[in-house]
């Protein structure tokens, strides 16, 4: 909500400018879904990303599994397990417990081997459709170009104001 309403007093702000300027005030749209999904550079990044996520998702699956048979097995002998032998088996269903969010935090995590792997097949794509945008709204005039993809609250968009095309044929260029 906080994001829709920064976006719409900025939109209203640059637009207000512009007609105090007497400048024409051109505005358009992007879908950045549209554009990725025409991109086969793409397509094979997500698919690699799928498949490397699939894989640690696999690893991290039998770690828990293992542990869970541990556990069921430890429930089963509890009762004929001494208070030391009980706490060595806790402890050792803690420790792995523990390790195994630890590998999962380092696939999956915030710095983990999948947001890196992202980074390096996804953002130089994202940079190129960024820098292509930037072009079609330099060489078009655009005040403002609004990516519906991402921004929530756009309850109508004329389609003659969709760049999208522009972008995904100016894209191949962009080094």
């Amino acid at each position: 909500m906080k994001k829709l309403l920064v976006l719409a007093v900025a939109s209203m702000f640059v637009c207000l400018q512009a007609s105090a300027q007497n400048v024409p005030q051109k505005c358009g749209y992007v879908n950045t879904e549209t554009i990725l999904s025409a991109i086969p550079e793409y397509k094979v990044a997500t698919e690699k990303l799928e498949a490397l996520g699939n894989q640690y998702q696999e690893l991290v699956k039998k770690d828990f599994s293992e542990i869970e048979k541990l556990y069921n097995t430890y429930q089963k002998q509890k009762a004929s397990l001494s208070a030391s032998q009980r706490q060595a088996k806790e402890e050792e269903i803690i420790s792995k417990e523990k390790a195994a969010k630890q590998k999962q935090q380092s696939y999956f995590g915030q710095d983990g081997v999948m947001q890196k792997k992202t980074q390096e097949l996804v953002d130089p794509i994202k940079e190129r459709v960024q820098k292509a945008i930037d072009i079609v709204a330099e060489k078009g005039g655009y005040l403002l170009i609004i990516d519906i993809a991402t921004t929530q609250g756009v309850v109508y968009a004329d389609s003659s104001a969709d760049l999208s095309d522009q972008v995904i044929r100016l894209y191949p260029t962009i080094k």
